[in-house]
């Protein structure tokens, strides 16, 4: 499992991002055991639900639960510049202390195209990455594009998250990420 970072819940004195960058909240009913949450359109965060056993999407706002508790969120994006630029935004947001109250367990960045990710976009997910309590990269799914969605990708990046996740959500200490 990625260790914890640093930054591991808001932080007092962080500037905001404006109101257009932010994401929006959005009341949920029922229960997840995790809920993922895309920093945009397009980021894969049906994808992440699915591979992940009690994981709901928040449809790219941040989740209020209506008994008021405190849901365990992963946030996704995408490893091209809309995405990572959308993620820092919503770190941005969640460690202002502007986003509501949350246990955001990490930041997972999926690749946007196959092959290697050009450096440049690598080392931007990773400054990206440090302000999200744990960060993962996962790589390119073919299958993806063609709407199999039945089986879980075998790379072992995949495996890795996967297990690192059921950890996290199924974790009843009362905080997972310090």
């Amino acid at each position: 499992m990625p260790p914890g970072a640093v930054i591991s819940e808001p932080l007092r004195g962080m500037v905001e991002p404006d109101a257009a960058d932010r994401l929006g909240r959005r009341t949920v009913a029922g229960s997840a055991a995790l809920w993922v949450t895309g920093a945009h359109g397009g980021s894969g965060e049906s994808r992440i639900a699915d591979l992940i056993g009690g994981a709901r999407v928040t449809d790219h706002c941040w989740p209020v639960l209506q008994d008021g508790g405190k849901p365990r969120v992963l946030l996704v994006c995408r490893a091209d510049i809309r995405g990572l630029t959308a993620a820092q935004s919503a770190l941005t947001q969640w460690a202002s202390g502007v986003a509501p109250a949350v246990d955001l367990l990490g930041l997972a960045v999926l690749a946007d195209a196959p092959g290697k990710t050009p450096k440049a976009l690598r080392d931007f997910a990773a400054i990206v990455g440090g302000g999200a309590p744990r960060f993962w990269t996962l790589p390119w799914v073919e299958a993806w594009r063609h709407g199999d969605a039945s089986t879980p990708p075998p790379a072992r990046e995949f495996q890795r998250f996967i297990t690192d996740l059921a950890v996290l959500a199924t974790d009843t200490s009362p905080s997972t990420t310090n």
